[in-house]
């Protein structure tokens, strides 16, 4: 069994908590309705112009979950909603 996870940490412009709120929860729904991953907000909680997302998916074939890693990067790159400033992928076999 394959653990893939994927941590991008965001920016955008928010004046407030609230604004800051909106931006990641399209982000997260997005990205879990098009790919079958769980997502989270994960840091910079009280941020309000950036947050760091990670996402998670299980499964048997490695190879399969890197490509599904890089096309949830550029999926959520392309919704320019936020800017990724950093992305730390990481595959464990457990």
């Amino acid at each position: 069994m394959v653990v893939a996870v994927l941590e991008l940490t965001l920016t955008f412009y928010a004046e407030s908590l609230k604004d800051k709120r909106s931006v990641v929860k399209r982000v997260l729904a997005r990205a879990k309705s098009e790919f079958n991953v769980s997502a989270a907000e994960v840091d910079e909680l009280d941020n309000p112009g950036g947050a760091v997302v990670a996402f998670c998916s299980v499964g048997s074939d490695r190879r399969y979950l890197e490509g599904q890693l890089t096309k949830l990067e550029e999926f959520v790159d392309r919704l320019e909603i936020a800017e990724i400033v950093d992305a730390h992928r990481e595959l464990l076999n457990v």
